[in-house]
């Protein structure tokens, strides 16, 4: 099928590795044009070079920037001015699952993990909504099934991820007319190599896959590509008519929940 995204201009932020590179490398398979954008790490920066070398120099550019400092995002949008001078795509894609068991964290916990789950998310879409209005462009938000379902994920993680479904349903009704569609996309469980489900399955890899077992219904996790290519769809042509949706990609997960 094709995406009708030929030159299509994409920024997406958590872009170092895991889902993020695969939506960037996603999109470049659909024959636009990539910006990949993390905080900075040798990573993203040797990530750029392997795409460049497949997919062309004009094709991928890679930006540092820390999402959840308005400053760093105000250069970040002035370095897309100045290298593309306009964006057709935002794939807001930074989080950080990583907080403790508690049933109500403590307050310095908590503003950390909203902070890198929902005020990165907001901040992100403030600096590029502007330049989203002029190219009627589409906005997407990585969110997770942990923000529709209480799994035993961490409450404010959980709650983070609920307020990013929240933000891109309101923002999804406002923005129709000015031609911006926002969605968001939950993923249930992804294993790639550096994620959190590496981590966990190199302390206890008989658990983990118990759970996997146990949880989903097509006992196995998913790969990036599997969400990226979701993913890419909902900020395509083909998705014209979407927005204000949540795409669950979970093999089952929440279907079992209900």
């Amino acid at each position: 099928m094709n995406l009708n995204l030929t030159n299509k201009k994409a920024l997406i932020t958590g872009a170092s590795k895991g889902i993020g590179l695969a939506i960037a490398e996603s999109f470049l398979q659909e024959g636009a044009k990539s910006c990949l954008v993390s905080r900075g790490s040798d990573a993203l920066f040797d990530n750029e070079k392997r795409l460049q070398g497949d997919y062309g120099l004009g094709s991928v550019i890679a930006c540092k920037c820390d999402c959840t400092d308005i400053e760093s995002l105000s250069r970040l949008r002035s370095e897309i001015e100045t290298k593309w001078s306009d964006l057709d795509i935002v794939v807001v894609n930074v989080g950080d699952g990583r907080s403790v068991p508690d049933a109500l964290p403590d307050d310095e916990q908590w503003q950390k993990t909203w902070n890198s789950n929902f005020e990165s998310a907001l901040q992100t879409a403030r600096a590029f909504l502007p330049m989203l209005k002029k190219s009627k462009g589409c906005l997407l938000f990585v969110s997770s099934i942990t923000g529709m379902e209480a799994f035993g994920a961490p409450t404010d993680y959980s709650t983070a991820k609920t307020a990013i479904i929240a933000l891109a349903k309101n923002m999804a009704r406002k923005l129709a007319s000015d031609g911006v569609r926002v969605n968001v996309i939950a993923p249930g469980n992804v294993y790639f190599e550096g994620g959190s489900w590496d981590e966990k399955m190199k302390k206890d890899i008989d658990r983990v896959n118990d759970i996997i077992k146990t949880t989903v219904p097509m006992n196995r996790f998913a790969v990036p590509k599997e969400i990226a290519d979701s993913a890419v769809f909902l900020c395509s042509d083909r998705a014209s008519f979407v927005t204000g949706t949540t795409l669950v990609v979970d093999g089952g997960q929440t279907v079992r929940v209900l």
